[in-house]
């Protein structure tokens, strides 16, 4: 087991969190979470599962094997430098570079260039043969002044965004108002704990922002939506990105012609940019969760978006789901998402 932290998105308070918890439980590795800071998820847990959060994670920033964290005092930083062994920097090159960030405008007097010469400093007194390189080090050292803290270590791997914003609504092929950005899907698909080759549906399938995310981890997916131009939009959307479905359905959500899922993923239509063919999301919701419930196995579960107002966390144990946890994400003043997490008894 090893010390790690996780830089997460500041986009959101508490989703990073549970996409990282997530997607170790779906892939079966141990951990034991020691910390929530601002942006910070501390653990103790194998390096390796770095591995899935790169190929997973839409949250997560950038990963660091842990060396230490302290009060965010220059001089209490730097002592405590002086005493931490530098482990994982034992290879042959030992060029390196320090970075510090802050988040949320805390510790203002510490300045961070200034903290970095000064670590780079004790780095080099330290360790022999080391050398600086500000362009492509070999190692990087990195530290996060966070709310209290100061934690700092070295990073294994840094989570690229760019392949995100090439996947928002506006760049595919078939676009509607109403489609939910790459990373909010990914993220939503990861709450569900599916793994590669798993089945994922999305009965109300839009413009499939959850197909395309949950293709690309690996999975295999089912579309569906009222509207055929939808399933058409949908479909040509899942083919830009390389995305095979096994199969699209024009289909009401409330009677699904298919029998079995490993996860659902899903955003109702909400009667503003989306139809809701007469029926409120409410009456969709309500009418459509027991008909999830049937297609799933016992522990399996429903990632859902819906209006706060309607409270689906409620709804949905009144049918009989185990509410696990909900998420909510301002979109503008008159609607306010609630991300909920459902798990079948």
């Amino acid at each position: 087991m090893a010390r790690l932290f996780f830089l997460v998105s500041g986009e959101h308070p508490t989703l990073p969190f549970s996409e990282i918890t997530s997607i170790l439980e779906a892939e079966g590795y141990r951990f034991k979470a020691l910390e929530r800071l601002r942006q910070i998820f501390r653990l103790d847990a194998d390096k390796n599962v770095v591995k899935p959060i790169i190929a997973r994670a839409a949250m997560t920033r950038i990963c660091c094997r842990e060396l230490f964290n302290c009060a965010p005092r220059f001089a209490e930083i730097a002592q405590t430098l002086r005493r931490t062994s530098l482990e994982g920097f034992t290879q042959k090159d030992k060029s390196f570079a320090v970075r510090v960030r802050r988040v949320g405008g805390v510790s203002a007097d510490v300045v961070s260039v200034d903290l970095e010469r000064k670590l780079g400093g004790i780095i080099l007194k330290k360790a022999l043969d080391a050398k600086v390189k500000l362009k492509t080090p070999k190692h990087v050292f990195f530290g996060v002044i966070t709310e209290n803290r100061f934690v700092f270590g070295l990073k294994l791997a840094e989570i690229a965004s760019k392949p995100f914003m090439e996947r928002r609504p506006r760049k595919r092929p078939f676009f509607q108002p109403s489609a939910v950005a790459a990373k909010l899907a990914r993220c939503m698909v990861n709450l569900t704990k599916v793994r590669k080759g798993d089945l994922v549906f999305d009965p109300f399938c839009g413009t499939g922002s959850f197909l395309i995310e949950a293709g690309l981890i690996g999975c295999r997916v089912i579309g569906a939506d009222a509207q055929r131009h939808m399933v058409e939009g949908a479909l040509s959307n899942l083919r830009h990105f390389n995305v095979t479905p096994e199969v699209m359905l024009a289909a009401d959500a409330e009677y699904s012609p298919i029998t079995r899922a490993d996860g659902i993923v899903t955003d109702p239509p909400y009667g503003r940019t989306a139809s809701t063919l007469g029926k409120s999301t409410e009456q969709i919701v309500k009418a459509t969760l027991p008909e999830f419930q049937s297609l799933l196995d016992s522990k399996k579960r429903v990632c859902i978006a819906s209006p706060k107002t309607i409270a689906i966390d409620r709804i949905a144990e009144r049918v009989g789901f185990k509410h696990v946890e909900s998420h909510y994400v301002y979109v503008h003043r008159s609607l306010t998402r609630e991300i909920a997490v459902l798990e079948t008894p």
